[in-house]
């Protein structure tokens, strides 16, 4: 493999801010569809929409999102041993854009093949997103030799485009959607990924070389570590993982009603009036990416400044679970303002200090995800535990979108609502309380690798900003 020698640009690769662009659009067109999902399944068909009830649409979403955080661990197989990173990407950006682009046909020209043409549309972003999501990121590594300094500041340049990505969609293809047409919103979303598409095709032989063109896993040869035995500290390593894991689908189960029953909830029961202009519900999903960028930095330099008394992973993951638990006190307070009453419209604020608060527990969660399973994973089982981690992260969003799902119709879904949000805070907290507890068994059976993480701003700055990336399983796998 031969790195590229294109230039510097701020005194990174070019080949960085090629990668930048790409994800970028590309995370600009699956958050600009995924805000706008379950409204439009939910909208009257007179509105252009399904007529779906709460359930029926949270339950597809579930499903929608559970195979979208599956298929990235086959992508990521294919790409390493048949059609390398380069290809997945841009059969997995043509067949994304074909998925947004059939969603967004009108219509009147699909007469009576309505939803079969609409699960074609979902079924294409599945696969597309599978091919495309794991590989671009493994590109990033490639651009520099290893020890290159470099690198960490890379990947927080790389993660800040996956946030600015998410950030901008809700606003303009929500709007779009929502206030104009639904299949506008979808096309938007579409010409999104074809601009990250064209990025590729246009640019990607100039300023990434070959690296990617050629399947990894033909590059590699055996490891005499990965045929060592396991150790009895290997297994409680293991232990480890599989445990947070599992604490992890309690946190991950609550934080992405963003994408469904907050959605629902904003549209429904929220005064959106600001300035005497509305804001499309669908674009209050933009304020996690909002948040992130605006407090990974601060939460960073208080991991810094407190140096060696810094929170032990198992303890961020019980902070991360108090934080889950406040907002939905606070959407709990906001049922309670309504008092059962479907005709009242509660303050944005509580929606805003909702997402406040999950994004601060997203930030103590987050970046321990994968890290985790690099860390401590024997290396003959990092691949098998990776997907092990996935599959959680993947039943957590079916999850959700279950629980979400009982809010009901009409008079009950105020109540429903408040008994929803209730649950979800009572058991984070209860669930917290439980990892605090099991925190020192934890720590003794990582066996020396929680000290391993690094004390420096710039490398907790890089943590902080990867939590969209690390959430989806955008990881540095060549790091």
């Amino acid at each position: 493999m031969t790195t590229p020698n294109a230039g510097t640009l701020f005194g990174h690769p070019k080949g960085l801010f090629l990668l930048f662009g790409t994800e970028m659009w590309e995370r600009f067109g699956y958050y600009g569809m995924r805000a706008l999902l379950v409204l439009y399944l939910i909208a009257s068909t007179q509105d252009g929409g399904f007529g779906w009830s709460n359930q029926e649409a949270l339950r597809l979403y579930g499903f929608f999102t559970m195979a979208v955080y599956l298929t990235p661990v086959i992508g990521g197989w294919l790409a390493d041993n048949y059609i390398g990173q380069r290809k997945a990407i841009i059969w997995g950006g043509v067949i994304f854009s074909l998925g947004y682009f059939t969603l967004g046909i009108p219509k009147s020209m699909i007469v009576g093949m309505e939803e079969t043409v609409f699960y074609l549309g979902l079924a294409l972003i599945i696969i597309g997103n599978g091919l495309f999501k794991a590989n671009v990121s493994s590109l990033v590594g490639e651009l520099y030799e290893d020890g290159d300094h470099r690198r960490d500041a890379a990947f927080t340049i790389f993660y800040m485009g996956i946030n600015l990505g998410a950030f901008l969609a809700p606003i303009t293809v929500g709007i779009l959607g929502e206030q104009v047409n639904w299949h506008y919103g979808f096309i938007l979303a579409g010409c999104g990924m074809l601009i990250g598409l064209t990025l590729q095709l246009t640019l990607a032989n100039k300023y990434l070389g070959d690296i990617g063109v050629k399947p990894s896993a033909k590059r590699i040869k055996g490891d005499k570590k990965a045929a060592a035995p396991l150790t009895p500290q290997d297994i409680d390593r293991m232990k480890v993982i599989l445990i947070m894991s599992m604490f992890s689908v309690v946190f991950w189960a609550g934080f992405e009603q963003a994408g469904g029953l907050f959605t629902i909830y904003a549209s429904d029961f929220t005064d959106r009036t600001l300035f005497g202009f509305e804001i499309a519900a669908s674009s209050f999903q933009s304020l996690n990416a909002m948040f992130i960028i605006l407090l990974a930095p601060f939460v960073a330099s208080t991991w810094v400044k407190m140096g060696s008394n810094e929170p032990t992973s198992p303890k961020k993951f019980a902070l991360a679970m108090l934080f889950l638990a406040l907002g939905f006190f606070v959407m709990l307070w906001a049922t309670m303002v309504q008092g059962g009453d479907i005709a009242v419209k509660v303050s944005m604020l509580f929606l805003v200090f909702a997402y406040l608060f999950h994004t601060l527990g997203e930030l103590c969660l987050s970046p321990i995800g994968l890290s985790l399973v690099t860390k401590l994973a024997p290396l003959k089982y990092t691949s098998l535990l990776m997907g092990i981690w996935f599959f959680f992260t993947a039943l957590s969003n079916f999850l959700a979108a279950f629980i979400g799902s009982f809010v009901g119709e009409g008079e009950e879904m105020v109540n429903n609502a408040g008994n929803i949000f209730m649950g979800v805070g009572i058991g984070a907290l209860i669930t917290g309380v439980i990892i605090y507890l099991s925190a020192g068994k934890l720590v003794e059976w990582m066996h020396g690798a929680e000290g391993e993480s690094s004390h420096d701003l710039e490398s907790k700055i890089e943590e902080e900003i990867s939590v969209t990336g690390t959430h989806e399983g955008i990881s540095e796998t060549h790091r």
